[in-house]
């Protein structure tokens, strides 16, 4: 998900709270039988676990039969090489400031040119970027500015051949003025790109909030989704029935669409991490 440090720190902080303090504390997950993968490649947010090191955390998600981690820096790859898996997103610059002011158009492009490089030549294809927040700018120069910035940088992905993906955030509860916070907006930002190499990253969790109507949306406007994030609402925790959606009813829908990218669990665990991603990883083996 893509949340910026501070508020990343903040979340850590409250859900570490509510989990064991020790590994000893944890369920010993390494005995049990995967779920199913399905028809889904799934990774998991690297930030939202905290309460686990890289380590245990890639470990865990190679016993569960995930494909990757998701949200990492390029530092942290060679992690990702012990465990057969694949960085499914590659962080950059923070959401606040981004691609709709002009005046920061050189530290983040420069930011983004040097993560698709890195991405590239460890063979993962996922980078990611935001529209930074309004600040008192409409919507309509947002947009012209963030498609001057994205035409100078997306031939840097085709020519890597990486996807850079513009995350799809709310700005009721979680980020304030972040300009990207719309479906229609974000489709029409991809139209004017005119790029096989951008797309959105559809979070559910920040739609549900923001427009809901989740699975009608997918179905529509797949084609301008490139990765998909996943968080129970309210609160951004487990995939389970204390939250409002369905997500086998969702997954099932990017499914059908022939999607073939990946889903990544961006939720904040309150009960036992690893617990807690194997039961999503079951809800969403569709």
């Amino acid at each position: 998900m893509s949340e910026e440090p501070t508020r990343r720190a903040v979340l850590l902080a409250a859900a570490s709270a509510a989990l064991p303090g020790s590994a000893a504390c944890r369920a010993d997950t390494s005995q049990e039988t995967p779920p199913a993968p399905g028809r889904l490649q799934q990774s998991v947010s690297r930030w939202c676990f905290g309460a686990l090191s890289l380590d245990e955390l890639a470990a865990g998600a190679a016993r569960l039969g995930l494909v990757g981690l998701d949200l990492l820096t390029p530092d942290q790859f060679p992690v990702l090489k012990k465990y057969g898996l694949v960085c499914t997103m590659t962080k950059t610059h923070a959401l606040e400031t981004g691609l709709n002011d002009p005046s920061s158009h050189d530290s983040c492009l420069n930011v983004i040119h040097d993560a698709i490089q890195a991405t590239a030549a460890a063979g993962f294809r996922n980078v990611i970027c935001f529209s930074g927040n309004r600040r008192g700018m409409d919507d309509r120069t947002g947009m012209d500015n963030c498609v001057q910035a994205l035409r100078q940088i997306v031939p840097v992905a085709e020519e890597a051949n990486v996807i850079l993906h513009m995350e799809l955030l709310n700005s009721r509860i979680d980020h304030p003025d972040y300009m990207c916070d719309r479906s229609e907006w974000g489709i029409e930002l991809v139209r004017r790109v005119a790029s096989d190499h951008f797309r959105l990253l559809y979070d559910i969790y920040h739609m549900q909030i923001m427009e809901g109507d989740i699975i009608r949306t997918i179905q529509r406007h797949h084609e301008y989704f490139g990765h998909y994030h996943t968080g129970g609402n309210p609160g951004r925790h487990e995939l389970d029935a204390s939250q409002e959606l369905n997500y086998t009813a969702i997954c099932q829908a990017i499914a059908d669409t022939g999607y073939t990218g990946y889903l990544a669990h961006e939720f904040l665990p309150i009960h036992d991490p690893l617990t807690s991603l194997r039961e999503a990883v079951s809800t969403c083996s569709v």
